[in-house]
């Protein structure tokens, strides 16, 4: 049966893994390994041969795990995520949840960071060149050394 026909019945076309990743922008192992996972469960049958063959529907679950994963969230909550979408509802408050935690934990990284670069500064403002050669034998860079125990 054509694509054409296939589509007048209501079946999606079996399109192969390098016609997804080519159209999808990722690698055939991006591909396998998502359906691996299961993150790609109900868009994927198999062949009597054994080869995946994907109907037009990846594409929007693709794009979902892209932009998901541009937002922070790991694979496994991405999984978690399309459960809910595959029993049919939207998992839009479970999403929103997550952000939420994302935007937390980005501001205790964003706190962390300045306060390492506050170091850093007062580290490079202190520096001496060259560095105090007694405390050779005891240290490597005495400059970033100070204060560290022996």
């Amino acid at each position: 049966m054509d694509e054409e026909a296939m589509n007048s019945l209501g079946v999606e076309p079996a399109l192969k893994i390098g016609t997804v990743a080519n159209r999808s922008g990722l690698p055939v192992k991006t591909i396998r390994y998502y359906d691996e996972v299961g993150l790609l469960t109900p868009t994927v049958q198999r062949s009597p041969t054994g080869q995946r063959l994907f109907g037009e529907s990846v594409f929007k679950r693709l794009a979902f795990i892209k932009r998901a994963q541009s937002l922070g969230l790991t694979l496994i909550e991405i999984r978690e995520i399309l459960n809910i979408y595959d029993q049919g509802q939207l998992p839009c408050g479970d999403v929103k949840q997550r952000l939420q935690e994302k935007v937390r934990a980005v501001t205790r990284q964003i706190t962390a960071l300045e306060t390492l670069r506050s170091e850093l500064l007062a580290l490079l403002q202190g520096w001496k060149e060259p560095p105090l050669l007694e405390d050779k034998d005891r240290r490597i860079c005495p400059n970033i050394q100070i204060g560290v125990a022996d």
